[in-house]
């Protein structure tokens, strides 16, 4: 019998309202389906990489499954915690219960812009030792102690701490980044496109980083990112997400070796291969058109519009993420 997984999601939706133009104070807006039924779940020590286009739904994902964002339906089942339930309206607001705080030393994010993210006004010192005086964790030289062992984890040197994060390169914020949300000793770690914002030449190096706490720690992770060469060297698993649906899901060599979706075909044949003659005579998956609008989804597959190998049922016919063989899921009406 397989272990409970730590983090199971199921049919997780999440909406936004927008206002029509000419509205007023956004009633009778539109609903933005940025996040439309989306199941997976995560064993310990395992890390899902969460591809896709921009605006698919991958970030609003993250988000959601740490409760940052109130999930519009479904459900997010943290070590047999219900997420979703831990939510009170007060005063016409929604907010987090008591017992979600609680949970949060257990669940932490790495942002995707490692300068916004950081208070500018804060050395390194007072941004590292926040979360340990909000948890009560550690005091005085313990705690001094505790963030001189959180840089040296991440690769940078301890004399950092009296420092400003406009004094830093963009890959040394993003390592001071990774350092706060290591420093409650999470078990859950959302990586939302923690690369994207950095030169190419410092990418390898927080994805090596990211890596190795991954094994040091024992780290469950979601890696979210819209390049798949750089998510294949980090991930167990691979979920392919486009316009807020999974539309496959499998371990990473098998989606970068075989993949069945179409759209998971055109993502791998855009990225470049080391050896150029085979580069050259490899065939290429382009896609035609745009991403759809979230406020106004197509019919049936949402995939339809820009498919090569569209049929009539997929503008009619939502398919659903099925298992083609084992632990191998396919959103597809064309593979069998």
């Amino acid at each position: 019998m397989s272990p409970e997984p730590l983090l199971d999601v199921r049919d997780l939706a999440v909406r936004f309202s927008v206002p029509r133009s000419g509205g007023w104070f956004g009633r009778g807006g539109d609903q933005v389906r940025a996040v439309d039924g989306v199941n997976f779940s995560l064993a310990r020590g395992e890390t899902l990489g969460l591809v896709g286009e921009s605006g698919c739904g991958k970030s609003t994902t993250g988000r959601a499954v740490l409760q940052l964002l109130r999930p519009a339906a479904g459900s997010v089942v943290f070590d047999g915690q219900p997420l979703h339930e831990f939510w009170q309206r007060r005063g016409g607001r929604w907010g987090w219960d008591s017992r979600l705080r609680e949970l949060r030393q257990r669940m932490q994010m790495i942002f995707q812009d490692p300068f916004a993210s950081l208070n500018p006004r804060m050395t390194v010192e007072a941004i590292l030792a926040e979360p340990l005086r909000n948890f009560a964790v550690a005091s005085g030289g313990e705690r001094r102690e505790r963030i001189q062992q959180l840089l040296e984890t991440v690769g940078m040197d301890p004399r950092a701490l009296r420092r400003y994060p406009h004094e830093f390169s963009g890959g040394q914020r993003q390592r001071i980044g990774i350092a706060r949300a290591l420093a409650l000793g999470p078990e859950l770690i959302v990586a939302d496109e923690p690369i994207s914002a950095l030169d190419v030449s410092i990418q390898a190096q927080i994805i090596n980083l990211l890596a190795d706490l991954r094994e040091q720690l024992r780290l469950t992770m979601i890696f979210i990112a819209h390049d798949l060469a750089a998510v294949r060297h980090v991930s167990d698993r691979i979920a392919v997400m486009y316009l807020g649906r999974i539309v496959e899901l499998s371990d990473a060599r098998t989606i970068i070796a075989k993949p069945l979706h179409p759209y998971t075909q055109a993502l791998i044949s855009a990225v470049p291969l080391p050896d150029p003659a085979h580069e050259q005579t490899r065939q290429r998956t382009v896609l035609t058109g745009e991403l759809p609008s979230p406020v106004n989804p197509p019919s049936g597959c949402p995939f339809h519009t820009r498919c090569p190998l569209r049929e009539d049922r997929c503008s009619r016919e939502i398919p659903a993420l099925r298992t083609i063989a084992s632990g191998h899921e396919v959103a597809c009406h064309l593979v069998e």
